[in-house]
Protein backbone atom coordinates (compact mmCIF):
# COMPACT_ATOMS: atom_id res chain seq x y z
CA UNK A 1 0.00 0.00 0.00
CA UNK A 2 1.21 3.22 -1.13
CA UNK A 3 2.50 5.57 2.07
CA UNK A 4 0.20 8.73 3.38
CA UNK A 5 2.57 10.98 2.14
CA UNK A 6 2.48 9.47 -1.37
CA UNK A 7 -1.21 9.55 -1.16
CA UNK A 8 -1.55 12.70 -0.12
CA UNK A 9 0.85 14.43 -2.59
CA UNK A 10 -1.46 12.40 -5.63
CA UNK A 11 -4.51 14.24 -3.74
CA UNK A 12 -2.59 17.30 -3.53
CA UNK A 13 -1.72 17.10 -7.58
CA UNK A 14 -4.85 15.99 -8.72
CA UNK A 15 -6.58 18.49 -7.14
CA UNK A 16 -4.34 20.90 -8.92
CA UNK A 17 -5.20 19.43 -12.25
CA UNK A 18 -8.85 19.67 -11.87
CA UNK A 19 -9.06 23.29 -11.24
CA UNK A 20 -7.12 23.69 -14.58
CA UNK A 21 -9.35 21.31 -16.13
CA UNK A 22 -12.19 23.30 -14.69
CA UNK A 23 -10.79 26.46 -16.07
CA UNK A 24 -10.39 25.59 -19.41
CA UNK A 25 -13.70 23.86 -19.14
CA UNK A 26 -15.37 27.74 -18.27
CA UNK A 27 -12.79 29.36 -21.06
CA UNK A 28 -14.35 26.74 -23.81
CA UNK A 29 -18.15 27.69 -22.84
CA UNK A 30 -17.23 31.39 -22.89
CA UNK A 31 -15.62 30.88 -26.36
CA UNK A 32 -18.83 28.71 -27.86
CA UNK A 33 -20.93 30.76 -27.41
CA UNK A 34 -19.33 34.22 -29.62
CA UNK A 35 -18.67 30.48 -31.98
CA UNK A 36 -22.25 29.95 -32.34
CA UNK A 37 -23.26 33.23 -33.04
CA UNK A 38 -20.33 33.73 -35.92
CA UNK A 39 -21.66 31.03 -37.55
CA UNK A 40 -25.21 32.00 -37.17
CA UNK A 41 -24.66 35.34 -38.32
CA UNK A 42 -22.69 34.18 -41.37
CA UNK A 43 -25.37 31.58 -42.43
CA UNK A 44 -27.72 34.45 -44.03
CA UNK A 45 -24.90 35.62 -46.33
CA UNK A 46 -24.33 31.87 -47.84
CA UNK A 47 -27.39 31.54 -47.94
CA UNK A 48 -28.22 34.91 -49.99
CA UNK A 49 -25.55 34.51 -52.75
CA UNK A 50 -26.34 31.17 -53.20
CA UNK A 51 -29.53 32.36 -54.54
CA UNK A 52 -28.00 34.78 -56.75
CA UNK A 53 -25.39 32.03 -58.11
CA UNK A 54 -28.91 29.84 -58.69
CA UNK A 55 -30.56 32.70 -60.35
CA UNK A 56 -27.72 33.23 -62.76
CA UNK A 57 -26.43 29.41 -63.58
CA UNK A 58 -30.47 29.22 -64.45
CA UNK A 59 -31.18 31.98 -66.62
CA UNK A 60 -27.26 32.95 -68.04
CA UNK A 61 -25.33 31.35 -70.40
CA UNK A 62 -22.99 29.72 -67.64
CA UNK A 63 -23.10 25.69 -68.86
CA UNK A 64 -19.52 26.17 -69.99
CA UNK A 65 -18.13 27.67 -66.78
CA UNK A 66 -14.95 25.59 -65.87
CA UNK A 67 -16.10 25.23 -62.19
CA UNK A 68 -19.41 24.52 -62.87
CA UNK A 69 -18.52 21.94 -65.42
CA UNK A 70 -17.44 18.08 -64.33
CA UNK A 71 -14.13 16.90 -66.22
CA UNK A 72 -12.06 13.52 -65.94
CA UNK A 73 -10.63 12.96 -62.43
CA UNK A 74 -6.80 12.15 -62.27
CA UNK A 75 -6.34 14.33 -59.13
CA UNK A 76 -8.62 15.14 -56.26
CA UNK A 77 -8.35 17.56 -53.72
CA UNK A 78 -8.77 17.40 -49.86
CA UNK A 79 -9.33 20.08 -47.76
CA UNK A 80 -9.11 19.21 -43.79
CA UNK A 81 -9.86 21.27 -41.29
CA UNK A 82 -8.84 20.36 -37.72
CA UNK A 83 -7.45 22.23 -35.00
CA UNK A 84 -4.02 23.65 -33.71
CA UNK A 85 -3.92 22.48 -30.20
CA UNK A 86 -5.77 19.08 -28.55
CA UNK A 87 -7.29 18.50 -25.72
CA UNK A 88 -10.55 18.07 -27.11
CA UNK A 89 -11.70 14.32 -27.43
CA UNK A 90 -12.05 13.10 -30.57
CA UNK A 91 -12.43 16.19 -32.96
CA UNK A 92 -9.21 16.08 -34.44
CA UNK A 93 -8.71 12.03 -34.66
CA UNK A 94 -12.15 11.74 -36.27
CA UNK A 95 -11.54 13.96 -39.47
CA UNK A 96 -8.21 13.02 -39.89
CA UNK A 97 -9.12 9.15 -39.66
CA UNK A 98 -11.85 9.73 -42.24
CA UNK A 99 -9.53 11.39 -44.60
CA UNK A 100 -6.48 9.46 -44.21
CA UNK A 101 -9.22 6.06 -44.91
CA UNK A 102 -10.33 8.12 -47.76
CA UNK A 103 -7.35 8.60 -49.34
CA UNK A 104 -5.84 4.65 -48.67
CA UNK A 105 -8.44 3.05 -50.34
CA UNK A 106 -8.88 5.35 -53.35
CA UNK A 107 -5.91 6.57 -54.54
CA UNK A 108 -2.33 4.43 -54.99
CA UNK A 109 0.06 7.27 -55.16
CA UNK A 110 0.53 10.84 -53.82
CA UNK A 111 0.15 12.30 -57.72
CA UNK A 112 -3.74 11.18 -57.50
CA UNK A 113 -4.17 13.35 -54.59
CA UNK A 114 -3.68 16.98 -53.00
CA UNK A 115 -3.90 17.34 -49.08
CA UNK A 116 -4.59 21.45 -47.92
CA UNK A 117 -4.22 21.52 -44.17
CA UNK A 118 -6.23 23.55 -42.03
CA UNK A 119 -4.68 23.38 -38.45
CA UNK A 120 -1.67 22.18 -36.96
CA UNK A 121 -2.97 18.67 -36.05
CA UNK A 122 -3.78 17.57 -39.60
CA UNK A 123 -0.59 19.06 -40.98
CA UNK A 124 1.36 17.39 -38.44
CA UNK A 125 -0.30 13.78 -39.08
CA UNK A 126 -0.22 14.10 -43.07
CA UNK A 127 3.40 15.59 -42.47
CA UNK A 128 4.87 12.65 -40.55
CA UNK A 129 3.32 10.08 -43.12
CA UNK A 130 5.07 12.16 -45.73
CA UNK A 131 1.48 12.47 -47.85
CA UNK A 132 1.03 15.07 -50.53
CA UNK A 133 0.50 18.85 -48.54
CA UNK A 134 -0.10 21.67 -50.87
CA UNK A 135 -1.62 23.62 -49.01
CA UNK A 136 -1.11 24.76 -45.14
CA UNK A 137 -2.58 27.38 -42.60
CA UNK A 138 -2.31 27.45 -38.75
CA UNK A 139 -2.26 30.19 -35.80
CA UNK A 140 -6.33 30.57 -36.78
CA UNK A 141 -7.87 32.54 -34.32
CA UNK A 142 -10.54 31.00 -31.97
CA UNK A 143 -13.01 33.59 -33.73
CA UNK A 144 -11.79 33.75 -37.37
CA UNK A 145 -11.87 36.72 -39.76
CA UNK A 146 -12.03 35.92 -43.46
CA UNK A 147 -8.90 37.65 -43.90
CA UNK A 148 -7.16 34.73 -42.00
CA UNK A 149 -8.31 32.17 -44.23
CA UNK A 150 -8.72 34.78 -47.84
CA UNK A 151 -5.02 33.30 -49.32
CA UNK A 152 -5.84 29.87 -48.50
CA UNK A 153 -9.10 29.69 -50.00
CA UNK A 154 -8.75 31.73 -53.47
CA UNK A 155 -5.57 29.66 -54.27
CA UNK A 156 -7.76 26.47 -53.81
CA UNK A 157 -10.01 27.67 -55.67
CA UNK A 158 -7.38 29.08 -58.43
CA UNK A 159 -5.98 25.79 -58.52
CA UNK A 160 -8.53 23.75 -59.48
CA UNK A 161 -9.09 26.49 -62.47
CA UNK A 162 -5.77 25.72 -63.23
CA UNK A 163 -6.56 22.13 -63.18
CA UNK A 164 -3.83 21.01 -60.01
CA UNK A 165 -6.74 18.95 -59.43
CA UNK A 166 -10.09 17.91 -61.00
CA UNK A 167 -12.73 18.02 -58.03
CA UNK A 168 -12.07 19.51 -53.91
CA UNK A 169 -14.06 17.72 -51.06
CA UNK A 170 -13.82 19.51 -47.96
CA UNK A 171 -14.05 17.45 -44.13
CA UNK A 172 -15.04 19.03 -41.13
CA UNK A 173 -16.78 18.74 -37.68
CA UNK A 174 -20.36 20.40 -38.00
CA UNK A 175 -21.67 21.75 -34.63
CA UNK A 176 -24.80 20.93 -33.79
CA UNK A 177 -25.04 21.42 -29.97
CA UNK A 178 -22.75 22.10 -27.34
CA UNK A 179 -22.61 17.53 -26.49
CA UNK A 180 -22.73 16.45 -29.91
CA UNK A 181 -21.29 17.22 -33.70
CA UNK A 182 -21.15 15.15 -36.75
CA UNK A 183 -18.38 14.77 -39.25
CA UNK A 184 -19.09 16.50 -42.71
CA UNK A 185 -17.51 15.52 -46.62
CA UNK A 186 -19.23 18.20 -49.07
CA UNK A 187 -18.09 18.36 -52.71
CA UNK A 188 -16.78 22.26 -53.25
CA UNK A 189 -15.86 21.89 -56.88
CA UNK A 190 -17.07 21.41 -59.03
CA UNK A 191 -20.52 22.87 -58.56
CA UNK A 192 -22.57 19.97 -59.97
CA UNK A 193 -25.46 21.14 -57.70
CA UNK A 194 -26.24 24.46 -60.21
CA UNK A 195 -27.03 21.70 -62.89
CA UNK A 196 -30.51 21.59 -61.81
CA UNK A 197 -30.44 25.44 -61.05
CA UNK A 198 -33.59 26.07 -62.94
CA UNK A 199 -36.31 23.60 -61.11
CA UNK A 200 -34.43 25.34 -57.75
CA UNK A 201 -34.91 28.80 -59.32
CA UNK A 202 -38.42 28.32 -60.05
CA UNK A 203 -39.13 27.84 -56.32
CA UNK A 204 -38.22 31.41 -55.80
CA UNK A 205 -40.00 34.62 -57.28
CA UNK A 206 -37.35 36.88 -56.21
CA UNK A 207 -36.42 39.14 -59.33
CA UNK A 208 -32.75 39.96 -59.79
CA UNK A 209 -31.68 42.54 -62.27
CA UNK A 210 -27.71 42.65 -62.90
CA UNK A 211 -25.23 44.84 -64.12
CA UNK A 212 -23.35 44.10 -65.45
CA UNK A 213 -23.81 41.22 -67.93
CA UNK A 214 -24.79 37.87 -65.88
CA UNK A 215 -21.71 35.82 -67.24
CA UNK A 216 -19.51 38.70 -66.04
CA UNK A 217 -20.69 38.72 -62.60
CA UNK A 218 -20.63 34.98 -62.94
CA UNK A 219 -16.83 34.76 -63.18
CA UNK A 220 -16.55 36.98 -60.33
CA UNK A 221 -19.20 35.49 -57.37
CA UNK A 222 -18.61 31.64 -58.17
CA UNK A 223 -15.01 31.92 -56.64
CA UNK A 224 -16.30 33.95 -54.22
CA UNK A 225 -19.29 31.60 -53.70
CA UNK A 226 -16.74 28.99 -53.49
CA UNK A 227 -14.54 30.74 -50.73
CA UNK A 228 -17.63 31.90 -48.58
CA UNK A 229 -18.40 27.65 -48.18
CA UNK A 230 -14.50 27.13 -46.88
CA UNK A 231 -15.09 30.39 -44.68
CA UNK A 232 -18.68 28.89 -43.35
CA UNK A 233 -16.96 25.26 -42.81
CA UNK A 234 -14.18 26.97 -40.67
CA UNK A 235 -16.88 29.00 -38.40
CA UNK A 236 -18.82 25.74 -38.12
CA UNK A 237 -15.19 23.29 -37.40
CA UNK A 238 -14.36 26.34 -34.99
CA UNK A 239 -17.52 25.96 -33.01
CA UNK A 240 -17.62 22.36 -33.29
CA UNK A 241 -13.69 22.82 -31.63
CA UNK A 242 -14.72 24.99 -28.72
CA UNK A 243 -18.16 22.30 -27.65
CA UNK A 244 -15.59 19.26 -28.16
CA UNK A 245 -13.33 21.01 -25.73
CA UNK A 246 -15.60 21.46 -23.53
CA UNK A 247 -17.15 18.60 -22.96
CA UNK A 248 -13.69 16.82 -22.58
CA UNK A 249 -12.86 19.11 -19.65
CA UNK A 250 -15.69 18.97 -18.24
CA UNK A 251 -15.14 14.90 -18.14
CA UNK A 252 -11.53 15.33 -17.43
CA UNK A 253 -13.03 17.59 -14.65
CA UNK A 254 -15.71 15.33 -13.17
CA UNK A 255 -12.83 11.88 -13.45
CA UNK A 256 -10.65 14.42 -11.34
CA UNK A 257 -12.90 14.73 -8.69
CA UNK A 258 -13.84 11.20 -8.40
CA UNK A 259 -10.19 9.97 -8.40
CA UNK A 260 -9.77 12.38 -5.05
CA UNK A 261 -12.63 10.95 -3.83
CA UNK A 262 -10.88 7.45 -4.37
CA UNK A 263 -7.97 8.70 -2.89
CA UNK A 264 -9.21 10.50 -0.04
CA UNK A 265 -10.64 6.96 1.02
CA UNK A 266 -7.57 5.67 0.28
CA UNK A 267 -5.97 8.05 2.30
CA UNK A 268 -8.29 7.95 5.36
CA UNK A 269 -7.92 3.66 5.18
CA UNK A 270 -4.31 4.14 5.58
CA UNK A 271 -4.53 6.27 8.60
CA UNK A 272 -6.93 4.35 10.64
CA UNK A 273 -4.81 1.36 9.51
CA UNK A 274 -1.36 3.53 10.96
CA UNK A 275 -3.56 5.09 13.79
CA UNK A 276 -4.44 1.39 15.06
CA UNK A 277 -1.23 0.14 14.29
CA UNK A 278 0.83 2.32 16.79
CA UNK A 279 -2.16 1.68 19.35
CA UNK A 280 -1.32 -2.11 18.80
CA UNK A 281 2.00 -1.38 19.59
CA UNK A 282 1.74 0.87 22.53
CA UNK A 283 -0.62 -1.86 23.97
CA UNK A 284 1.69 -4.45 23.15
CA UNK A 285 5.02 -2.61 24.64
CA UNK A 286 2.85 -1.88 27.89
CA UNK A 287 1.73 -5.51 28.62
CA UNK A 288 5.14 -6.56 28.07
CA UNK A 289 6.57 -4.25 31.10
CA UNK A 290 3.71 -5.52 33.56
Amino acid sequence: MASLIDIKQRITSTKKTSQITKAMQMVSASKLGKAESNARAYAPYVSKIHDVVTHIAATGNSSDHPMLVSRPVKRTGYIVITSDTGLAGSYNSSVIKEVFQEISTKHQSSEEYAIIAIGRNARDFFKTRQMNIVLEVQGISDHPAFAEIKDIASNAVQMFEDGVYDEVFIYYNHHINSISSELRREQLLPLTQFKDANAEAEKDLTVYEFEPSEQEILEVLLPQYVESLIFGALLDAKAAEHAARMTAMRSATDNAQDLIGDLSLQYNRARQAAITQEITEIVGGAAALE
